[in-house]
């Protein structure tokens, strides 16, 4: 049995940390708003703490999947935070999309106070958290991942370290960069069979066997179709990870074209009213332009 801390249940840390517990981890969940720790610890039988010091005390790895950077800072920096209760040598896991800009910071806040940091986010949505199917891209020392790798097999279909410190956040950029374009690219494939008089879902049975077919098409078209936008990950959650893409390509002097076009479809969706919708939203977005 391993003592480990969860700092974060939204949609994806609440079934994460319930597959930790259940796989015979010792867990202490934190969270910000008490009631769903209380309810976590009630339902899955650990612990919870009032706040990220307290859950950190004594854990060997202390996971996070928290909002955006200042989220992330506040549950790891402080006199509240969990590098100030975490024992040394001890693992610091971090699954929010977040810039690299901040886990370059909180790496080095760790190397500092003697504790290591493993930038982990995820793909996979709600249902990959769920189901204990999520991709998870990790970047950081050698070690540190080697250590911390299973405990995160416990919800992963497949774990990678992809290189140093920040390469885990970087691939996650790439992943949203590419969602961003698929999800479009969908919605006009369907907004073009509706407009075309076809039956979209026969349209979709057959293009999804070819070159065509996407992870997308095969778990979205048929809410998009039937007008359903509560089933994944949340646009104005979209619009923070492209925002990150944006500015670090930026950076980088990469180009993103289309990536910059789709940010700007997704924000007419929020004006729609639509920023807890899901990513397919974009198709509802063609169907009232025309």
């Amino acid at each position: 049995m391993t003592k480990l801390a969860f700092l974060g249940l939204g949609v994806m840390g609440y079934p994460m940390a319930g597959h930790l517990q259940a796989a015979g981890h010792d867990v202490c969940v934190y969270n910000r708003t008490a009631a769903k720790a209380d309810k976590w610890a009630a339902e899955h039988g650990g612990s919870h703490a009032a706040t990220p010091r307290e859950a950190a005390e004594g854990a060997d790895f202390v996971m996070a999947c928290v909002g955006n950077d200042d989220d992330l800072r506040g549950v790891c920096l402080g006199p509240d935070g969990a590098f100030a209760g975490m024992k040394a040598g001890a693992t610091f896991v971090d699954h929010t999309t977040v810039s690299a800009k901040v886990t370059t910071e909180l790496y080095a806040a760790a190397k500092a106070a003697g504790l290591n940091f493993v930038d982990a986010p995820i793909s996979g949505g709600q249902a990959g958290a769920e189901n204990g199917q999520l991709s998870i891209m990790c970047g950081g020392d050698q070690g540190a991942y080697d250590a911390a790798e299973p405990v995160m097999n416990t919800y992963a279909k497949l774990c990678r370290r992809i290189g140093e410190s920040g390469a885990g956040q970087m691939t996650k950029m790439c992943n949203q960069i590419a969602i961003a374009g698929l999800v479009q690219g969908l919605s006009e494939a369907l907004h073009f069979a509706d407009k075309a008089g076809l039956d979209g879902r026969a349209v979709v049975e057959v293009i999804s066997q070819g070159a065509a077919g996407s992870w997308q098409m095969s778990n979205r078209y048929e809410t998009m179709i039937d007008d359903k936008f509560e089933h994944g990950f949340a646009v104005d959650w979209m619009r923070k990870d492209l925002g990150i893409c944006l500015s670090t390509a930026d950076e980088t002097g990469a180009s993103l074209p289309v990536t910059a076009l789709v940010d700007q479809f997704y924000k007419d969706v929020q004006n729609m009213g639509g920023g807890r919708w899901d990513t397919s939203s974009l198709f509802k977005r063609l169907s009232k332009l025309g």
